[in-house]
């Protein structure tokens, strides 16, 4: 992010795979169709982020705040969202297969079409704002 200058920049389309963003203030920025495979967002701040059809797979988004983010579409399949804030985010249609949620909180969140085979989802907060069980207990 060489051009960084602050909230709302727009990167949409960019590769920025394998990039170490960790602890970022991203706030409405705009990464729509980015390639952020295998990025580093520990930590990182990307409230109201638009990244609607981005790349995620495998992106380490531990502890991350995406509140209020649209990730419509995106792929965070195998993405690592311990601990993640989720509330008020658009996960329609996003897949999160084999993604880590221990403990996120998507309390708020629009999950329509979401996919999530093979999810850890331990302590995961759905959005009634209860603990998620998984369908085995």
């Amino acid at each position: 992010l060489q051009n960084w200058g602050g909230q709302g920049q727009d990167f949409s389309g960019q590769d920025l795979s394998k990039a170490d963003l960790r602890g970022l203030g991203l706030r409405q920025i705009r990464l729509r169709g980015a390639n952020l495979k295998r990025v580093d967002l520990r930590g990182s701040n990307l409230e109201g982020a638009d990244l609607r059809g981005a790349n995620l797979q495998r992106a380490d988004l531990r502890g991350a705040n995406l509140q209020n983010a649209d990730l419509e579409g995106a792929d965070l399949s195998g993405a690592e969202l311990r601990q993640a804030q989720l509330q008020g985010a658009n996960l329609r249609r996003a897949d999160l297969s084999r993604a880590n949620l221990t403990q996120a909180n998507l309390e708020g969140a629009q999950i329509e079409g979401l996919k999530h085979s093979g999810s850890q989802i331990a302590g995961l907060i759905f959005p009634d704002g209860t603990p998620l069980k998984p369908w085995w207990w």
